[in-house]
């Protein structure tokens, strides 16, 4: 499958690949395929040969291209002249083949929330205290992302690799969002305020501070590192916050009651999330092996592998939102996205890499 994304000639609007399901009509056939996700498709006439998908691969396994747009990390951007190489705001729009079968599933429960009047943008882009998952917050030097959920620091005899849940009680508190919400793209020094509601929804340091920069792992972009020596896995940084101050209940809904390994994260897989920008939303796993080349902005572009691929379910802002399943089990952290597809890390990459505890239970 590298093939697709290979460094030295790669094809013609391929921005990334995974295992899934073929699709048909907007509908998934059950068939399993290799997909292939392209910018926009090309009719096969008009690409040279060498850039023509294959229809099966080596061992049989048949191929499904599918256009996914401009995948671009999904913190607020600015209206005003956005900076040169920055990608326009992904609009939240459920609509187009797949995405339009998927949104009749979470209809129901859509309009069951509006009548509650529980879905005006504003709620999730004010000061709130204790700050619940899924509200705006970010690194002062940044527009907006979302808080996903407060966790902490893994606990004497969580010794299992990944590790397992420990006895004790816990020391340090943090916010989990994103690299790119809390740390800037790598940019933002340790120890830097983080504001709630971000600053682009007016927060103002140190009169909104929540929680301080403490840790996150490092994105590698290009071009100063060729893309396909890139070992990104997940986009996370985490802020020290006072457990009085965030509450890991989401703004819709309840904590998470436990968290999936990625072995048991599947295609097909109902999912839902609570972001700053499009509140509540509801998909489909499309992949949860994806490789995909994510743009940055001015500070590059980053290929990540083994992530989860969705229909559409967020927008510029829900950066850092926790995906979950029905049931609240913790499945994803998101960071990018287009107006067709959302891209989430593993939560289980998330955790071992940062080393903290997101629900104490599997499931």
């Amino acid at each position: 499958m590298s093939d697709f994304l290979r460094p030295q000639a790669p094809l013609a609007n391929v921005v990334g690949f995974g295992h899934g399901v073929k699709w048909s009509d907007g509908r998934p056939t059950g068939e399993e395929a290799v997909l292939v996700f392209v910018t926009q498709k090309v009719p096969e006439s008009m690409l040279p040969e060498r850039d023509v998908i294959p229809q099966q691969m080596d061992d049989g396994t048949p191929t499904d291209v599918m256009a996914v747009g401009h995948v671009s990390a999904q913190r607020r951007q600015r209206p005003q002249q956005p900076r040169r190489g920055v990608e326009p705001e992904a609009a939240y729009r459920p609509d187009g083949s797949v995405a339009e079968q998927l949104a009749q599933l979470s209809q129901p429960l859509l309009e069951e929330l509006r009548e509650m009047g529980t879905l005006e943008p504003q709620l999730l882009r004010r000061r709130l205290r204790p700050a619940p998952s899924g509200i705006s917050v970010g690194n002062v030097r940044v527009t907006a992302g979302t808080l996903g959920t407060v966790v902490y620091d893994f606990l004497p005899g969580a010794t299992t690799d990944p590790p397992g849940p420990g006895l004790g009680v816990p020391g340090k508190f943090y916010i989990l969002s994103n690299n790119h919400v809390l740390a800037d793209s790598n940019r933002a020094q340790l120890g830097s305020p983080i504001v709630q509601p971000g600053v682009f929804d007016g927060g103002q340091d140190p009169a909104d501070r929540i929680a301080t920069l403490d840790r996150f792992i490092t994105i590698q972009f290009a071009p100063q590192i060729p893309p396909a020596q890139h070992n990104n896995v997940v986009d996370a940084a985490l802020g020290k916050v006072e457990f009085e101050d965030a509450t890991r209940e989401q703004y819709f809904g309840a904590a998470p009651r436990a968290w999936r390994r990625k072995a048991n994260v599947a295609v097909g897989d109902l999912v839902k999330k609570t972001g700053r920008t499009t509140n509540v939303s509801f998909g489909r796993i499309v992949a949860v092996d994806a490789t995909i080349d994510v743009n940055y902005g001015t500070a590059g572009t980053a290929r990540f592998k083994d992530q989860i691929l969705t229909t559409n379910i967020s927008a510029g802002g829900d950066s850092g939102s926790l995906v979950t399943s029905f049931d609240n089990v913790a499945l994803g952290l998101l960071f990018a996205g287009s107006s067709v597809v959302t891209v989430a890390n593993h939560i289980e990459n998330v955790r071992a890499l940062l080393r903290v505890e997101i629900a104490e239970q599997l499931a």
